[in-house]
């Protein structure tokens, strides 16, 4: 078991990292030329910008069993069909059983997008969605 981070915009890479080190797992961080990360201990792969860029990379480097942190709903399918884990930064473990939903949502929310409709952004992050994940991650770890 690794766990890989898409960490464009990650907000628990901090979390994950203190999480893969008290139970001495292999850790790899993912992100594009736009982010930098140098956490002690932990690999670092930097891949240049473009759609989709760390998603494909992380993807061909996911193996079985392997953990991997992302808010892109699309990575999480991928991550399902080669048997990892993925979790999203708010502790879901996305599973067989919610991603289509998921997947459906993010489709529906494009076509508004499009059609020139707008959402509002999404409220501060709280200490209760950073200890939730932290649950989550250490549950998934211990196991």
């Amino acid at each position: 078991m690794r766990i890989l981070i898409d960490a464009d915009g990650c907000p628990v890479v901090d979390i994950a990292v203190h999480l893969a080190k008290k139970y001495q797992i292999e850790c790899i961080i993912l992100c594009d030329t736009s982010h930098y990360f140098d956490r002690d201990g932990v690999q670092t792969i930097t891949v240049s910008k473009g759609a989709d860029s760390v998603d494909f990379v992380l993807v061909n480097l996911v193996q079985k069993g392997d953990v991997v942190i992302t808010q892109d709903y699309g990575l999480a399918a991928m991550c399902l069909a080669r048997n990892a884990m993925p979790i999203s930064q708010n502790g879901m473990i996305y599973s067989k059983d919610n991603i289509d939903a998921l997947l459906m949502q993010r489709h529906t929310s494009k076509k508004i997008r499009m059609a020139g409709g707008r959402y509002k952004g999404m409220p501060k992050r709280t200490k209760e969605q950073d200890q939730a994940f932290e649950e989550v991650l250490r549950g998934v770890l211990i196991k």
